[in-house]
């Protein structure tokens, strides 16, 4: 089956490197400030927890880090 401009053939780095963040934070309790320390960075070519923010894969409460339930789903269907 030939490709197409819209197919592609599996999950980008991108993708794969949101899924290992969101096991990250479902291994243990993760404060906010071990996702900074761990996650935060000024490249816009990775921005893991900015992304996640954005799609509500994440969510704070009071300083720890939470996978939403969409968070949840996007790493069962992993």
């Amino acid at each position: 089956m030939p490709l197409t401009a819209g197919s592609r053939l599996g999950p980008t780095g991108s993708d794969l490197l949101l899924i290992q963040f969101l096991r990250w934070v479902t291994e243990r309790p993760r404060t906010y400030a071990d996702v900074m320390e761990a996650w935060r960075t000024s490249c816009p070519r990775l921005s893991v927890w900015e992304d996640a923010q954005a799609e509500g894969l994440v969510e704070t409460s009071g300083e720890t880090v939470l996978l939403t339930p969409r968070g949840q789903a996007r790493l069962g269907s992993s």
